[in-house]
């Protein structure tokens, strides 16, 4: 590996070596064992087998089928249990084991101040962002329901998911007393932010950029890191978080930015449900036809206001490059 990596001129290596290149040079990158597009459908195939299936497995025997009568704190732990042993630690060990180097794949630089507040600031005009896009799509259903029988039955379905799913955090984030409540940030926060991070925007999307360019590598791992969540009407909400979380990623080169607006997400999720007693960002609900035209215009007002600070963002990079290497 060592020879390869000092040695950016694939014409240079061996015959057999470039049969074996099967992805795009990238300078410094490391010499995989296997194609970095199998390696990143690897991480996704495995780390949903081992999570969803291997851990509710595990869960069940543990507590048994009747899981609304298991204790909370029981399976909150084995949420967070769950988070490492089967999304985090395969991250790291699928990394360590195809790309030779941790390091190599997941970076945790420390950005500065600057890069940090530009991208706390648009997590905080992206979320009430996508609650409005929520509004609209979810009445736009509602409308299209009360046209369409197919419409009809496919909303019977994706409410009676979308129930589940709510009946299922409205457990683990239900709480009580102070300590329950720093467990709950722990469990639904902290973890999930660290690990899933770890799988997705760094092993997954660093093993497609490879092979693809950026904004394919962020936008495919961020469509899957929102399948994985089984939310029925969040898919696109959360597929724009995961896009706006590889983003951050790849421009920082480091994960330490995508893992910590991660946590804010989860945290004002969190937040919102002790607030309110509903998480906002997963309900299907629409309560009030009347705030749609307000909607649309908070809608399009944040989108422009988030567009720009994306754009603003890209060009400090630039600059920032620019600068480094004169």
């Amino acid at each position: 590996m060592s020879d390869y990596l000092n040695n950016p001129d694939p014409e240079e290596n061996s015959g057999n070596e470039r049969q074996e290149l099967n992805y795009k040079y990238i300078p410094e990158s490391p010499y995989p064992l296997i194609s970095p597009v199998a390696a990143a459908f690897l991480g996704l195939i495995g780390g949903f087998i081992l999570y969803q299936f291997a851990g509710g497995l595990l869960t069940l025997l543990i507590f048994g089928f009747d899981i609304e009568a298991a204790p909370v704190n029981g399976l909150r732990l084995m949420t967070m249990a769950g988070q490492i042993l089967f999304i985090m630690l395969p991250a790291l060990l699928f990394a360590k084991w195809i790309y030779g180097n941790i390091s190599d794949i997941i970076s945790l630089k420390l950005p500065n101040w600057k890069e940090v507040t530009f991208f706390t600031i648009g997590i905080i005009i992206l979320t009430p962002l996508l609650q409005s896009y929520l509004y609209i799509q979810n009445y736009l259903i509602e409308i299209w329901a009360e046209n369409s029988a197919f419409i009809t039955s496919v909303k019977t379905i994706l409410d009676s998911l979308n129930e589940l799913i709510e009946k299922t955090f409205g457990n683990l984030l239900s709480a009580d007393t102070i300590p329950e409540m720093l467990l709950v940030v722990l469990v639904v926060s902290i973890v999930p932010a660290i690990s899933e991070e770890l799988m997705f925007r760094g092993y997954i999307q660093r093993s497609f950029e490879f092979k693809l360019k950026p904004f394919w590598a962020a936008l495919i791992t961020a469509l899957f890191f929102s399948l994985f969540h089984f939310n029925p009407y969040g898919i696109l909400p959360l597929a724009a978080l995961g896009l706006y979380f590889g983003f951050a990623a790849y421009m920082s080169e480091s994960l330490v930015i995508p893992i910590f607006l991660h946590f804010l997400n989860n945290f004002f999720a969190v937040m919102l449900f002790f607030t309110i007693g509903n998480d906002e960002l997963i309900t299907g609900n629409v309560t009030d036809a009347d705030a749609l035209t307000s909607n649309v215009i908070f809608f399009f007002v944040l989108a422009g206001l988030f567009l720009l600070l994306v754009f603003f963002i890209r060009s400090y990079y630039l600059k920032t490059k620019t600068t480094v290497e004169n």
